[in-house]
């Protein structure tokens, strides 16, 4: 794993590190046109509406870490609903019927959820954010909820709402989580290997525990991602011209670019799929 503070460039200047979280590199991974047109062009273009599945999604993470800064008496199934409730979102829904419809779905999640909760643990970090150097980057992200569990060490565990259905591949696979493993063992200076996906729509928890081997190769990949980025965006800092700036960020076209933000400012999405109803992710999996 690597944790320098940055390496020499032209002239004894240290090299800029890229600021980001995890979400910065998997946009540049999934398309690096939509990576520029969030992070790069200014203004910003318009996005489309606001998605109805990430409004139940934010309220029910909300809910969960709300329930958790509770007193340890007060953290009941029933406190559970209410925190759903005054945590809920309404952007993004047909009408009012889908979105009642949702949040009793929700609702019922965070329930079920709870009720399998021990009140009386006290997690280590709940929305935590923890972060780490490497060679080419400043990695930072906030965990949902991070454990200390005796001998299994520091546990990442990340909330999942949506209804694709996951695997233990997609804990082993994940950047994002192999990221918050290495930057919370950095922060809080305790072995993290653990990471732990909780997908709360079957109540499946899909774990993997890193070796160190494995970490650091999650980690190098971050770093070399991170290096390929910052070459690309001190270019278009520096002044490309539109040409130019398209070939550096071409987009990744497919079925996906029906559920991009940017789906109605890329002309050559949008000629690949049409944008999606803001409320489609309710009922078709979305992860």
């Amino acid at each position: 794993m690597s944790g320098g503070e940055g390496q020499l460039g032209f002239e004894g200047m240290p090299r800029r590190l890229l600021q980001a979280a995890p979400s910065r590199l998997s946009t540049y991974q999934d398309c690096p046109r939509r990576y520029r047109l969030t992070y790069l062009d200014r203004p910003t273009p318009p996005k489309g509406p606001p998605w109805a599945h990430n409004s139940l999604g934010a309220a029910v993470h909300s809910a969960l870490a709300n329930w958790w800064k509770l007193p340890v008496e007060q953290r009941t199934v029933a406190a559970g609903g209410r925190l759903l409730d005054e945590a809920w979102l309404f952007d993004g829904f047909l009408d009012s019927v889908q979105q009642e419809a949702a949040r009793e779905r929700a609702r019922a999640m965070v329930q079920t959820y709870v009720a399998r909760l021990n009140p009386h643990f006290e997690p280590l970090g709940v929305e935590r954010t923890v972060a780490l150097k490497t060679s080419s980057a400043a990695l930072f992200g906030r965990v949902d909820r991070i454990d200390e569990r005796g001998s299994e060490g520091l546990v990442v565990v990340d909330y999942k709402t949506g209804r694709h259905l996951l695997t233990v591949d997609d804990a082993r696979c994940s950047l994002a989580l192999a990221i918050y493993a290495a930057a919370a063992e950095r922060t809080l200076r305790r072995r993290c290997r653990r990471v732990e996906l909780h997908h709360l729509p079957t109540g499946d928890v899909l774990v993997w525990e890193h070796t160190d081997a494995g970490l650091a190769r999650h980690i190098g990949r971050a770093d070399s991602l991170a290096a390929e980025i910052a070459d690309l965006d001190e270019r278009h800092r520096a002044g490309v011209s539109g040409d130019e700036a398209d070939a550096m960020y071409p987009p990744n076209v497919g079925g996906r670019c029906g559920w991009c933000d940017f789906n109605r400012s890329c002309p050559t999405g949008a000629a690949v799929a049409s944008p999606r109803d803001p409320w489609a992710g309710l009922e078709e999996a979305q992860g």
